[in-house]
């Protein structure tokens, strides 16, 4: 009699490619917010409440590992303006937990009857706000934004995939936990937040390709990123805009209001979006006001890239500054540094803001109501602000309790991006047997 041999133990089964590995997280989230799109008001916003309570009870595990960030960014010379972004400490925590027990107390967009009426023959005509469905965001170096998109995300009805950035991996890695635990508690999915942050650069890459499995990108940090997001995506995407803001000084500006307000917009956090970058003065103000100005932002560390009359006006104040070039001009710098120049009316500022803006925010200063009127008109960004700073374009202080992004693009959403900004819509057609003739 013959014995056979032995079977060999089978293969393990080889470990899901980095793209199976994203595509499996994408159909997660899918998964999931087909219950978040009927989900209740009460549901949501017990949810997001749960969060708030998370948050703040996991603050030492949350500050714990932002300091492990924060440590590795100094180590790799991290600027400290980029460093500010990247914190996290018991206060901002506290912060970001306040701003979850806001958009819970934010009306629920779903269901809001955009428009309607009644047809000759009866039919009757809905359109209603709908989720999305599934979110991919992708952001640098600010672990706020984790909470600020998941939570806008939820109580909108959409899942959300998170890709955080490697600067803040630590916190992320512990916010989301926190996060999935407290949608679980309440009831809800906890892939109703996903992240792909183990997956890296590459991971990205599928994310921005997973057309049915993503709905809609929304982009969320520096130029590069964003290009990258735009000109590789087959998902639709939202376009957030790199920040070159400009504030615009007329001759009829209150001039005591200006110094403050330039200043606001320049240094109150030069890391972020909103911070000026250029400020135009009208040539009137010259000779008396601009060395006044300049001498302010000198006296608050600002450095000044200056255009000829904007260094004769700083030479005449006592101030250094530097000549101004195309790049300057075009410049977000995150930190303590704004490009002057001299303009000889609206028109002209006008007209320096058209090549120069990212589309984000600009400000004029101008008691003339013809000079305020003109420049809002004729300036095609974002936001346009009078007499105020341009710090001011942000969901919190819009009254949205939250915002996923500042978008620049002119399709569907434009400015600060909060709850509606992250519905779509459906038509309801409700007749009696109505057949078309």
């Amino acid at each position: 009699m013959t014995l056979e041999a032995p079977a060999l133990d089978a293969a393990a089964p080889a470990a899901p490619s980095l793209e199976e590995a994203v595509l499996a997280v994408c159909r997660r989230a899918k998964a999931a917010s087909r219950p978040l799109r009927v989900a209740t008001r009460a549901a949501k916003d017990a949810a997001l409440l749960a969060v708030a309570d998370a948050l703040v009870a996991a603050t030492e595990r949350i500050v714990a590992a932002n300091e492990e960030d924060l440590a590795r960014g100094r180590a790799q010379g991290t600027s400290p303006h980029l460093l500010d972004r990247l914190r996290l400490d018991p206060p901002r925590v506290a912060a970001v937990a306040a701003a979850v027990r806001e958009v819970a107390a934010q009306p629920d967009p779903v269901g809001e009857v955009v428009r309607g009426s009644t047809l000759p023959n009866g039919l009757r005509l809905r359109q209603l706000r709908v989720p999305m469905g599934v979110l991919g965001v992708v952001y640098e170096a600010r672990p706020n934004v984790t909470v600020d998109v998941a939570v806008l995300a939820l109580k909108s009805g959409n899942a959300v995939v998170l890709r955080g950035g490697s600067a803040a991996a630590s916190t992320n890695t512990v916010l989301v936990q926190v996060l999935r635990a407290a949608l679980e508690s309440a009831g809800l999915p906890a892939d109703a937040v996903t992240s792909i942050d183990e997956h890296g650069r590459d991971g990205v890459g599928v994310l921005l390709t997973a057309r049915g499995l993503v709905d809609l990108l929304v982009p969320r940090g520096g130029a590069e990123l964003i290009q990258r997001v735009v000109r590789e995506a087959t998902v639709p995407v939202i376009e957030t805009g790199v920040g070159n803001c400009h504030v615009y000084v007329d001759a009829s500006a209150d001039l005591r209001q200006a110094v403050d307000v330039v200043l606001n917009a320049k240094t109150s956090r030069p890391s972020v979006c909103n911070a000026a970058e250029t400020v135009l003065v009208h040539s009137a103000l010259a000779a008396d006001f601009l060395p006044t100005l300049l001498s302010a932002l000198h006296g608050a560390g600002v450095v000044l890239h200056a255009d000829a009359a904007s260094r004769a006006a700083a030479e005449a104040a006592g101030v250094p500054s530097v000549a101004v070039t195309d790049a300057d001009w075009a410049a977000e710098y995150h930190g303590l540094e704004i490009a002057v120049g001299v303009v000889d009316s609206v028109e002209q500022a006008v007209e320096h803001i058209a090549r120069w803006s990212s589309g984000h925010t600009e400000a004029v200063l101008a008691t003339d109501v013809r000079v305020a009127e003109h420049f809002c008109a004729a300036v095609d960004s974002a936001v346009v602000a009078v007499n105020a700073s341009t710090r001011f374009t942000d969901g919190g202080e819009f009254g949205l309790g939250a915002e996923v992004g500042i978008s620049t693009q002119k399709l569907h959403a434009r400015g600060p991006m909060g709850l509606s900004e992250l519905t779509t819509t459906t038509w309801q057609v409700l007749g009696d047997g109505h057949v078309r003739l």
